[in-house]
């Protein structure tokens, strides 16, 4: 794997691990609980109503919740972290690792 790639794959899972809080916050989950009107509120009405009243422990909501007030567990950051940096090496590899960034990169390792 060329330099530029590798750049990019670290630059993916520093993004997606330091993402991910916000778009758990975004969508509803805070450590306030479910943000009325949010998809969070829209998806706990959905679960409720599936299983007759309230939010199944284990379900998506509810580990979704426990995320939002507890924060990320550690294994999570690290899988977040393998998905960012295998999107960042795919995706951002090719789109801006031409030769000459590449050459650019390698001078600086």
């Amino acid at each position: 794997m060329d330099p530029c790639t590798i750049i990019a794959a670290g630059a993916g899972a520093v993004a997606a691990v330091a993402a991910a809080p916000a778009v758990i916050a975004a969508a509803g989950f805070t450590g306030a609980g479910i943000a009325a009107g949010s998809l969070a509120a829209s998806m706990m009405s959905s679960a409720a109503v599936a299983s007759g009243g309230g939010v199944a422990a284990g379900s998506a909501v509810a580990l979704l919740q426990s995320v939002g007030v507890a924060g990320i567990p550690l294994v999570a950051n690290a899988a977040i972290g393998a998905i960012g940096a295998t999107v960042g090496a795919i995706v951002g590899g090719p789109l801006i690792c031409s030769s000459e960034v590449t050459a650019a990169c390698s001078a600086l390792l």
